[in-house]
């Protein structure tokens, strides 16, 4: 394929789907991530895309939101990996929300082997991959289907989430940064999370690295109500995303990185075992410590050298 017409079916992608990860981009275009980068540098010369850690958004700094048919189709191994590592920090007999998004499909996939477990959601895709699941009561919200995403919106979905107290809620988005935490593109799904975020004790928040350092309009979660997150190792060059990394671990979030390719460590197969951050600093007691219904989180105070260390260390394997 010639560099003309690969670059043009590279900014056909990002304009379907609002922002492509270089992994993916290559994969469609069949040629390697290093060829692919130079060609979204000349695209981005010419204005018509931005470059963004590990990937290409739409130009103007804030990606549109794709819908769930191109959702489905972007970094499936990486969510794979997100959704296991996920997974494993639920336990039997816990009630938690989960909310809208495709890696919390595949998260919702693997609950359905927890016993004991209520599962609150606004999502028709995660109630689909629960509804066999003979172990697992699923509670739905109510609310106006959004037919982009699967998920009900609105007012009703608002108010059924009232006076509801759960463990945790796990919760996917368009964006994440330390400065602004989880945001979203649809200002309806942003006002639902928040609702699903105060039912909580605690929030974890699954996103793949090509989500760090990404900002859109509706803040959901801010960082510091974000007790965990749950990410796939970033690439090796991608020095923007581990950058991110290490200052949401400074602003205390617990970071738990799961790997693609390769077992390591005894853990499930296809993912790496489980490796956090632990709490640098004092958390704002909030939400998590007035309902304590789940296992709290690691707190632990480390030295700025070695929460540098770990993160480093994170990358590095």
């Amino acid at each position: 394929m010639f560099a003309a017409e690969r670059r043009q079916l590279i900014l056909e992608m990002v304009r379907a789907n609002g922002a492509v990860s270089l992994r993916e981009l290559a994969r469609v275009v069949q040629t390697s991530e290093v060829t692919v980068r130079r060609d979204v540098r000349a695209l981005e010369a010419e204005g018509l895309l931005d470059r963004r850690h590990g990937g290409a958004v739409l130009p103007g700094g804030f990606t549109r939101e794709s819908g769930f048919p191109q959702k489905s189709h972007l970094a499936t191994a990486e969510k794979t990996a997100i959704a296991d590592l996920a997974a494993s920090f639920v336990e039997e007999g816990e009630a938690i929300v989960v909310g809208a998004g495709t890696t919390t499909q595949e998260l919702a996939r693997r609950l359905a082997r927890v016993p004991g477990l209520t599962v609150v959601t606004n999502s028709l895709l995660v109630a689909q991959a629960l509804a066999h699941a003979n172990r697992v009561e699923v509670v739905m919200t109510g609310g106006t289907l959004r037919g982009s995403n699967y998920a009900l919106v609105g007012s009703g979905a608002e108010q059924s989430l009232q006076g509801l107290r759960v463990s945790r809620a796990f919760l996917s988005g368009s964006g994440l940064t330390a400065e602004r935490g989880l945001s979203t593109s649809n200002m309806l799904s942003a006002s639902v999370d928040r609702a699903l975020v105060q039912a909580a004790a605690e929030v974890v928040v699954l996103a793949d690295h090509t989500k760090l350092g990404t900002d859109t309009m509706f803040q959901t979660v801010p960082t510091d109500l974000i007790t965990r997150l749950v990410t796939d190792e970033p690439p090796a060059h991608d020095d923007r995303a581990g950058t991110e990394l290490q200052a949401l671990a400074d602003q205390g979030v617990q970071i738990a990185v799961a790997g693609a390719a390769g077992n390591e460590g005894g853990g499930p197969a296809g993912v790496r075992q489980r490796r956090d951050v632990p709490l640098p600093g004092p958390r704002r007691q909030g939400l998590r410590t007035a309902v304590a219904l789940g296992p709290a989180g690691e707190q632990g105070q480390a030295p700025e050298q070695q929460r540098s260390a770990r993160v480093a260390d994170l990358r590095r394997r």
